[in-house]
């Protein structure tokens, strides 16, 4: 699963490896993103690529009840993904990229979790295979777009932390994934070598998000 991101990057950044239109935005380096918060998501507009802000958990358009009783939507399983309900219609026209400068696991038992940062050996943003929907409160009318990260099984080097992991497509198969006739076939693990890792703080186990500030994904002394 992903539970825990990070997005911390420049616009330069953005310009460079997402390759958007329209103009710059200040973006304010995140270290401790949690469901149900806004995150930027990448997704094909009239003009191009655009990158928007969204709430972590999606919500279909068909939904009807209070946000409250939403079931957990932040991750999406690729296995399934096509035909579950909440997500089959945003898999078919609503693909979007969810970048991200790395995300957290944890090992070991409950109430002792050590957890662990992970990000791209290259540097670079990582591209989350994802879907957005908008949403319309059935009360106030008023319009929630939301987006869900794909989980999938992990590569053989994931495995020594945990069994699933973010769908990491290369940027190279960004348009693929949003427009592409055949997206199923990208819904892969990562070549061994894409991700690094380390210990980090064990503020990052707080149920909370209070705590955000780079110090967080710095590797833990206690490592």
């Amino acid at each position: 699963m992903c539970g825990r991101f990070t997005q911390s990057y420049t616009w330069a950044e953005v310009e460079r490896f997402l390759s958007v239109v329209g103009p710059a935005r200040n973006l304010r380096p995140r270290y401790n993103i949690a469901p149900t918060t806004p995150i930027d998501v990448l997704r094909l507009g009239k003009a191009g690529r655009e990158l928007v802000p969204m709430r972590w958990g999606l919500v279909p358009s068909w939904w009807k009840k209070p946000l409250g009783e939403l079931p957990s939507t932040f991750n999406a399983r690729a296995e399934t993904v096509a035909e579950k309900p909440m997500f089959r219609s945003a898999f078919k026209s609503r693909r979007c990229i969810i970048p991200a400068s790395g995300f957290y696991e944890w090992t070991g038992k409950p109430g002792a979790k050590t957890p662990h940062y992970f990000s791209a050996r290259d540097g670079r943003p990582l591209a989350f295979a994802g879907l957005w929907e908008c949403w319309r409160d059935p009360e106030t009318k008023e319009p929630l777009e939301s987006a869900t990260v794909i989980v999938g099984s992990a590569n053989e080097w994931m495995r020594a932390f945990h069994d699933r992991m973010p769908v990491i497509l290369a940027w190279c198969d960004a348009g693929a994934w949003m427009a592409g006739e055949n997206p199923a076939e990208l819904l892969q693990p990562p070549p061994e070598d894409a991700l690094q890792e380390w210990i980090v703080s064990p503020r990052v186990n707080r149920s909370g998000v209070g705590d955000d500030d780079p110090a967080l994904i710095e590797p833990s002394r206690a490592a």
